[in-house]
């Protein structure tokens, strides 16, 4: 299955195992929830997707690779305790707790969770001292004498051994305790993450032209290559990140991260290509329905590749400010709850200063126990670092215009978020227009041809430009759309922030 199915099969699970029977008992009872094992090749998102399903399930992480481990820093450290059996003093060897179990305890004391996924990563390729114990930990759920605490489901993953040369092969009984979920690489699953994530264009639609590139791992004669999803993902980083500094982008910083050279060498060259066809065909033009007629011609009379490069750059073009518009959304949604719980908190002759600070350091906290929990989303923290900043600034207006009274402190809070909203609307309405300009365009040069298809096809799978286009509609996209179901309009706060009313 891909890394979206083996998701879901595992928050189902999870949520399973912590189902509770109407005394507060694990419905499963604890011995008998199977460790949950994914068997997938290396960095196919196994990692990411265990954070996504503590984020949504609102519980605590605690992630290990196990190759760091030894049998001590697993098990904990043997000393020496005295104990008297039939009437005779004996010296007898006992354990200091699992740093793995002390950690989810120390996590549970700093988040406050007491439910979470304890997820133990390539628990196949331990060392051979730890082979044993970590055996008899997917059995029991122990480590010496210290169980997983209840509460905190087991998952674990491996690599099978055709990628790793340590693997070790588990027995009958050992799969027989075991929850086994086979993943595989599939790139059009790895493509919604890569739209959400704000995956470089380049990279995405090189991947459409040559999906072969996107996962491989081949033998040589000089050993090992391979090309991995989180190979192109790190890639994708450095490249946004070295476009922003001025610094080149090369086949020698591409083979770095695509470590087969042919693929680095092949993208290298479609870089190269992708940029000049950047600034040949003006994208910026495009959205602003500013494009000549001669860019129109030559796109006519494009090739089917550098159409889909095209059609990645308007995609591109329209995708980065949609995903603003989405994430301020999210902002001033949680900055209108932190408003809500000012003017609630608000009595005559108070501290104002002091009542906004407290909600500054609400949304702080959130923070820093999301991060210890791993289960913060990064919409979630861009919203609350919006609002922190947000707050700071009305703290700011707060103690420069001195007012004399709550009411007047709510009207300064009103006032900011007003105009944050009447410039979010400035934005939501120049990517309306920008969707507008560049379905016009494509219906110039490709009339309704397959690359029509592609682009309609390309906003449905990002999530931000879904929901933009569910949220504040777009006639050319239904028009071009009759034959795929309508979004449904979601109803949310979001609506609560049109029709605004802190009164």
């Amino acid at each position: 299955m891909n890394i979206n199915q083996a998701k879901i099969d595992i928050k189902n699970a999870v949520a399973a195992y912590l189902a509770k029977d109407k005394f507060g008992n694990p419905v499963i009872p604890i011995e008998r929830q199977r460790p949950i094992f994914m068997l997938g090749a290396p960095g196919i998102g196994k990692t990411a997707i265990m954070e996504q399903i503590a984020s949504e399930l609102k519980i605590g992480l605690v992630s290990y690779s196990m190759t760091h481990h030894t049998r001590q820093s697993a098990l904990g450290l043997p000393y020496i305790v005295k104990k008297s059996y039939g009437g005779n003093e004996y010296s007898v060897s006992e354990y200091t707790m699992s740093e793995i179990i002390a950690a989810v305890y120390d996590t549970i004391e700093a988040t406050g969770f007491s439910e979470g996924i304890l997820f133990l990563d390539e628990i196949n390729c331990v060392s051979e001292t730890l082979a044993p114990a970590m055996l008899q930990f997917l059995q029991y759920k122990t480590f010496g004498r210290h169980r997983v605490p209840e509460g905190w489901i087991v998952v674990t993953a491996g690599n099978p051994p055709e990628y790793n040369n340590s693997v070790r092969e588990f027995d009958i009984v050992t799969w027989d305790r075991l929850k086994r979920i086979d993943v595989e690489a599939d790139f059009e699953t790895w493509k919604e993450y890569a739209y959400s994530k704000g995956t470089h264009a380049a990279i995405i639609t090189y991947l459409d032209i040559k999906k072969d590139d996107f996962y491989k791992i081949e033998s040589t004669v000089d050993g090992k290559s391979f090309v991995t999803a989180r190979g192109w993902s790190d890639l994708s980083d450095i490249i946004m990140l070295y476009e922003q500094l001025g610094f080149p982008v090369n086949e020698k910083l591409v083979v770095q991260y695509l470590q087969n050279p042919k693929t680095a060498k092949n993208f290298a060259i479609y870089y190269d290509l992708f940029r000049k066809y950047r600034s040949d065909y003006q994208v910026d033009k495009i959205l602003q329905g500013k494009a000549d007629q001669e860019i129109v011609e030559r796109a006519k009379k494009a090739r089917f590749d550098e159409r889909l490069s095209l059609l990645g750059l308007m995609i591109d073009g329209l995708a980065t400010p949609i995903r603003e518009c989405y994430r301020t959304e999210n902002g001033l949604e949680e900055l209108m709850n932190c408003i809500k719980n000012i003017k609630f908190d608000m009595t005559e002759g108070d501290d104002f200063d002091g009542i906004i600070r407290r909600q500054i350091e609400r949304c702080k906290k959130e923070i820093t126990v999301g991060k210890t929990a791993f289960n913060l989303a990064s919409d979630r923290e861009y919203a609350l670092n919006y609002s922190i900043e947000a707050l700071t600034e009305q703290c700011a207006a707060v103690a420069e215009k001195s007012p004399k009274d709550s009411a007047e402190v709510f009207k300064l809070l009103k006032a900011d978020f007003d105009k944050r909203k009447k410039t979010l609307s400035k934005s939501v309405s120049q990517c309306s227009n920008n969707l507008s300009n560049v379905f016009k365009f494509c219906e110039d040069a490709f009339g309704d041809g397959q690359e029509m298809l592609i682009l309609v096809t390309e906003l449905t799978v990002s999530v931000y430009t879904a929901h933009f286009i569910s949220r504040y509609g777009c006639k050319e996209y239904f028009d071009h759309n009759k034959e795929m179901m309508f979004f449904e309009r979601q109803k949310s706060i979001l609506r609560e922030i049109e029709e605004l009313d802190l009164k």
